[in-house]
């Protein structure tokens, strides 16, 4: 009975492992090519290629779901279809035994993808997408558009880059006065957080009056707020790729402070029920080699499984800005999809069965 749980295991996850390694080589190979068609400035290829290295572990992330769905449709399709799954239904291993069996490599995928999205993601993004702005310019009186833009108080404030140790780079500073009229704007090279505030560094500033404008320059001045090097690191990266800490106390920061927080709730829903999601679609594979795909060629079953796999991403996609959109909780957007495919796998292995 163990060898057979074993060989079953073997089959899947070595069949997930080679999904993983064909589509994140395809994955790295188009990024790399789409980096250097967006060279400029100092950004070399070596920059390109450091950029490239430094984002996969989030596309180990990303990609984990569909591996570990993929991997289970491809490895028990294949023991299908050299009727060795049927050989080993007939030696008494019910269903539910299968299942455990090829949902044990599926478990060890969800865990590493919460370690790796929670410990190495973030980290290697904040590098990656530091190193790639800073590279392009962000020290230079240009707004990045890899940057990030954030309003505290009546400031507007909009920085180039966020380097790894806390250091803004490329800062833009926009005040309004009261009646909603800009009062200046100022451009730093780099901020640096010492002790409880900002000192800017080579600071330009233009004050607009009625009168006209006066431009002010100064090699250094205090900037006194309470956005913080570990709040503004976490601006700097996508929401996707923020651990789930971090999304949280953000997402709750935003709500303290008066905006709108809803796109960090719906990144921190989605990285919390990854896992189940995952499981999800692990059992909606399984639930096809025992029903609709039991005797279809291995291409057909590739085609309907990325077929499947999309559907549910786009479902998720497709409610995620909803939910932005029309105010409704984001937690329904990621929990429908998982929902239906939950119930549809689970009404096809009870065909099955």
């Amino acid at each position: 009975m163990h060898k057979i749980d074993g060989y079953i295991m073997r089959s899947v996850g070595g069949a997930i492992l080679l999904v993983m390694i064909v589509v994140l080589s395809l994955d790295l190979i188009f990024a790399f090519i789409g980096e250097l068609e967006d060279k400029r400035n100092n950004y070399s290829s070596l920059d390109a290629l450091y950029y490239v290295g430094m984002t996969l572990p989030r596309r180990i992330y990303d990609y984990l779901p569909l591996g570990a769905f993929m991997g289970c449709l491809i490895g028990l399709g294949t023991l299908a279809s050299t009727s060795e799954l049927t050989v080993i239904r007939a030696a008494g291993i019910s269903i539910r035994r299968i299942v455990w069996s090829a949902m044990k490599p599926a478990l060890v995928v969800i865990l590493i993808g919460l370690a790796v999205g929670e410990y190495l993601v973030p980290d290697f993004e904040r590098a990656a997408q530091s190193h790639k702005a800073i590279s392009r310019g962000a020290a230079q009186n240009v707004a990045s558009p890899e940057g990030l833009w954030h309003r505290s108080e009546d400031t507007y404030i909009h920085v180039n880059a966020v380097t790894p140790d806390g250091t803004l780079v490329g800062l833009f500073l926009f005040d309004y006065g009261d009646d909603h009229w800009l009062d200046s704007a100022a451009f730093a090279e780099r901020a640096i957080y010492e002790n409880d505030h900002w000192v800017l560094h080579n600071l330009t500033r233009t004050i607009i009056t009625p009168e006209g404008t006066s431009l002010e320059k100064m090699n250094e001045e205090i900037w006194e707020t309470g956005l913080t090097p570990g709040v503004l690191s976490v601006l700097i990266v996508d929401p996707e790729d923020l651990p789930m800490a971090g999304l949280y106390t953000y997402a709750r920061y935003l709500g303290d402070q008066g905006l709108q927080a809803g796109a960090y709730w719906l990144a921190f829903w989605k990285k919390l029920l990854m896992p189940l999601s995952t499981g999800v679609m692990v059992v909606v594979a399984i639930s096809f080699i025992f029903g609709p795909l039991r005797s279809v060629t291995m291409g057909f079953r590739i085609f309907v499984g990325l077929i499947v796999g999309l559907l549910f991403k786009y479902m998720q996609d497709f409610l995620g800005p909803m939910s932005l959109v029309y105010g409704f909780n984001p937690i329904l957007a990621i929990v429908i999809p998982i929902a239906l495919n939950g119930l549809f796998g689970a009404y096809l292995l009870r065909r099955a069965g």
